[in-house]
């Protein structure tokens, strides 16, 4: 007789198998693998019972490398062919990166090379050019040996966290490296919220949180909302070129000055960038510390006090206080009341930070998780939840887009569909119609950013629609939806509803927006609002006005023996008037009296057309059978 196997609803059939899924916090200095096990959410390690990896890559002859702890060894002696923290290149261009002079790396821009068709940066080793992505996947690949090797099964799949403030491209090359590491996505998510999940806020009373997190060479703060359990992203900013590295730097910066030095080569820009590192993390504990560097041109030691090194830093600090303020404006809320403030990152161990996010927000934030591991751990959780091994899982995330997203349209204006801080995923359609009579295409062009007129946008993507059937202009009605998915990355559709014909885009942009750009298109938004107000008015009345010129023409082609020689002169001498003032005035309100003037003039005329037109169609119709 046959046996039938039950199980509960929701539950596997076998209750021992389970899908191997992890967390991976791919970080700028350190990155690391967690997984849950017995119901508990825990980080991997090594052979050598290591949980951090240095996300340090050496390229040896013969295609050989090395990988984390011994790449971080080797880093001052081969400094050009040892990687650190590439995360700071992932999807950026050769432009973006502000401080190359400081670094010891030969970096090969957008035009140069076999990578030139992706418009990322790359970087020439003796093992040949390789891009952010591939020494990403790197990192990547030796974590998923780690989880491999733990569990002694293949890995289902995996969430990678991706700092909150990472752009279209940062996030496509974030994927883009899992999959040459042979690593299925199952989410991007932002490291404030994998933070949130570690931290049990799921499970805390409902309210407000902040997170600060301070990384290696990022950072983020997002203003989270708990409500019944459900993650929502409210408001979120950050600075992707600012983190621990950067206090590094500074210091390097400060001791070199204050014995009237230089670092003229790759390693000595290495070492004293190295013992600066030593000096940061030791004087989180002490006030004073000793540093001995061998330079080329001598041996320098440094006594270095924790004051010094906060002085140094201070301006760093700042700025990500005011990142909190901004994102605090965004969300409409006050920090008094924000309930707690989570700290995430390595670089937050620092006392200065603890000290100013204290005062900040007049209360102690919480610190009771390894700074280092909260997001994995948290990472891991939602891992688990994904790959379906916790059914009873009721945990929500909702996390939003960090600029706007729209199309371009006739004038150069920007449609926005998609507004900054919208939840994701998210769909959003709205219709366009045609410009010119006949129009069989349409060229559509994405566009990211906080201002009205396209110049001042950045550009995603370019595709189009064809095979419009010809109609009037304005007859076609075509719908553009956006569509978000739960990593951040947009894919764009066009369809012509009549006909049905439809052209999409997955927009793969080849490489991220900078800093600089992201904080000038958020400044810029406030303090051109009234300027761009008045631009984009006058683009709309110059394109209304060629609209109504056009059909006018277009009619009096058609019908004009309908009028009589004085009525047809004096439509003419409104045209006329109309083109003039929509060629020389600079004032939107001069162009729409003067396209007002016009409709006005050609009511009689459009009422001429349409009996002309109703007489036509009647003409030889009986009305009874009408």
């Amino acid at each position: 007789m046959a046996l039938l196997q039950i199980s509960e609803p929701g539950q596997s059939p076998d209750p021992h198998q389970r899908r191997i899924a992890v967390g991976i916090d791919l970080g700028t200095t350190h990155s690391l693998v967690a997984a849950v096990r017995n119901g508990v959410a825990e980080c991997l390690a090594d052979d050598e019972g290591r949980v951090l990896l240095p996300s340090v890559v050496r390229y040896l002859e013969n295609n050989g490398r090395q990988i984390g702890h011994a790449a971080q060894a080797a880093q001052a002696q081969d400094p050009a062919n040892t990687i650190a923290s590439v995360k700071r290149f992932m999807g950026r261009g050769l432009a973006d990166i502000a401080d190359r002079d400081k670094l010891p790396y030969d970096f090969i821009g957008a035009t140069e090379g076999a990578l030139s068709s992706t418009g990322m940066l790359s970087l020439r080793t003796r093992a040949g050019e390789k891009s952010p992505v591939e020494v990403s996947a790197e990192i990547l690949a030796t974590l998923r040996y780690r989880a491999e090797d733990t569990f002694g099964d293949d890995l289902y799949g995996a969430v990678i966290t991706v700092p909150a403030y990472f752009d279209d491209a940062q996030r496509q090359a974030t994927k883009d490296a899992a999959q040459l590491a042979g690593i299925q996505v199952l989410r991007l998510i932002n490291e404030p919220t994998a933070a949130a999940i570690a931290y049990g806020l799921d499970n805390a009373s409902e309210g407000v949180y902040a997170v600060y997190d301070l990384g290696g060479g990022t950072f983020d703060i997002s203003i989270l909302r708990l409500t019944r359990g459900v993650f929502e992203v409210i408001a979120t900013g950050g600075d992707s070129a600012l983190g621990g590295d950067d206090y590094d730097r500074a210091l390097a910066d400060w001791m070199l000055q204050s014995r009237g030095l230089q670092a003229s080569t790759p390693a000595d820009k290495a070492a004293i960038q190295i013992a600066a590192r030593a000096a940061k993390e030791a004087l989180s504990a002490t006030e004073n510390i000793a540093s001995e560097v061998h330079l080329t041109v001598a041996t320098a030691r440094f006594d270095v006090q924790r004051s010094d090194f906060e002085g140094a830093t201070a301006d760093l600090t700042a700025r990500t206080l005011s990142a909190v303020r901004k994102a605090l404006r965004d969300a409409k809320l006050g920090k008094d009341e924000i309930k707690g403030v989570v700290m995430v990152g390595g670089s937050t161990r620092m006392p200065q930070v603890l000290r100013a996010v204290a005062q900040f927000f007049g209360t102690e934030p919480l610190t009771n998780l390894n700074p280092d591991e909260v997001v994995a751990l948290g990472a891991a959780i939602q891992a688990n939840q994904l790959a379906g091994n916790d059914p009873g899982g009721d945990l929500l995330l909702l996390d939003v887009i960090p600029l706007s997203l729209g199309i371009e349209t006739m004038g150069g204006l920007v449609e926005r569909i998609v507004p900054r801080n919208e939840t994701i995923p998210s769909a959003k359609a709205q219709d366009f119609t045609t410009y010119k009579d006949g129009q069989t295409a349409l060229a559509l062009h994405v566009v990211q950013g906080e201002r009205d007129l396209v110049a001042d946008c950045r550009s995603l993507a370019r595709f189009e629609l064809r095979g419009i059937p010809p109609m009037a202009a304005g007859a076609a009605r075509i719908r553009v939806t956006f569509t978000v998915d739960a990593d951040g990355l947009l894919s764009v559709s066009a369809k012509e509803q009549g006909s049905g014909v439809e052209a999409r885009i997955d927009v793969k942009p080849s490489y991220g927006l900078s800093d600089a750009q992201i904080a000038q298109m958020l400044q810029d938004s406030f303090s051109t609002a009234e300027q761009d107000m008045k631009a984009r008015a006058w683009t709309e009345a110059k394109v209304d006005a060629q609209r109504m010129l056009m059909a006018t023409q277009s009619a009096l082609d058609a019908d004009g023996q309908l009028l009589q020689a004085q009525e047809r002169t004096q439509i003419e001498a409104l045209m006329a008037a109309l083109r003039e003032t929509a060629a020389s005035s600079q004032e939107a309100v001069a162009i729409e009296a003067a396209t007002d003037a016009l409709a006005k003039g050609t009511e009689n005329f459009a009422a001429q057309r349409m009996n002309n037109g109703i007489r036509k169609a009647l003409a030889g119709k009986n009305v009874e059978t009408i």
